[in-house]
């Protein structure tokens, strides 16, 4: 099953796995698809398993990794590689994607995503890694923008470059996680909407939007809220920059009645018809205004 370009869907978490395995579609409408952290399916059999086969018999189904690490400075580990696969081949996912960070080191594995130096070192690293995981799962992937909660005093560009550079060395696709920028941006203090041309149109093919808690620090990015004003703002300047690509509501802690994830998937669904309407109004606008001001076309007399 392949995604509309405005389909909208909500992430599929335990809680719900039994209404959305029993109705398929009904459940969720008027979402289209479910998105589940691959790694919580990696076993070879099992309840959780059978029903995500079921829901994918009705559903198309986005596989999103939380553990890789395609930034992981020793490497991948190839039987994390192969339990991917396996999922990908009986799911046949829509999507797969995996976060720009690194989550493990020789001897350790941490349950975090863990933010990389926007340097040209580890952009090398990053692109063989994205090229080692396509080929083994003989399919592009898609690479997520993740939130941090520091910097690096040798960063070398801002992260959407670094996004972009990988995305078009690779030859994968881009999840925007317009929460993640948002996050940043005011965690960092800069404008999230002046730095969405650093990332060509063309790489977007899914995005992400979430809730966020505030502490005395900082925000955090613990997807356990409604989105934000502010977040559907930058979403509203996301999709009229990229235009309208498959969008999930993420949700995975405090995780709410399925009616509340619906609701949200229901908004966004709402933004990109209205974003699109307004692009639409503005070149209809800009080609009359093209139109009027041109000048006749002289016409001479001997």
């Amino acid at each position: 099953m392949t995604l509309a370009r405005s389909s909208v869907g909500i992430g599929l978490r335990q809680p719900h796995y039994r209404a959305v395995g029993a109705a398929g579609v009904a459940a969720i409408a008027p979402a289209s698809f479910v998105e589940v952290h691959s790694e919580n399916f990696f076993g070879a059999g099992g309840a959780a398993l059978a029903m995500l086969a079921r829901v994918r018999a009705d559903l198309p189904v986005s596989l999103h990794g939380v553990g890789l690490g395609l930034g992981n400075a020793h490497g991948l580990d190839p039987a994390h590689l192969r339990a991917l696969r396996a999922l990908a081949d009986r799911i046949e996912p829509a999507l797969v994607s995996e976060h720009v960070c690194w989550t493990a080191m020789p001897g350790a594995h941490f349950n975090d995503l863990l933010p990389l130096p926007y340097t040209r070192a580890a952009l090398a690293t990053l692109v063989e890694h994205i090229e080692q995981t396509q080929e083994a799962l003989g399919r592009r992937i898609l690479i997520e923008n993740a939130t941090a909660y520091l910097r690096f005093a040798d960063d070398e560009m801002d992260e959407l470059s670094f996004m972009a550079e990988a995305a078009q060395r690779s030859g994968c696709g881009v999840l925007f996680d317009v929460n993640n920028l948002y996050v940043n941006s005011v965690n960092f203090g800069f404008d999230p909407v002046a730095l969405l041309d650093r990332l060509p149109v063309g790489l977007v093919e899914e995005m992400h939007l979430a809730g966020h808690c505030v502490s005395d620090e900082c925000l955090i990015d613990d997807h356990g809220a409604r989105v934000t004003p502010a977040v559907w703002a930058l979403y509203d300047a996301v999709l009229a920059r990229f235009g309208s690509a498959p969008t999930l509501i993420e949700w995975d802690t405090r995780v709410p009645a399925l009616e509340v994830l619906i609701d949200e998937a229901a908004i966004a669904s709402t933004a990109q018809a209205r974003v699109q309407a307004d692009v639409q109004a503005r070149n209809a606008a800009l080609a009359a205004s093209v139109e009027t001001v041109r000048e006749p076309t002289e016409v001479c007399h001997d």
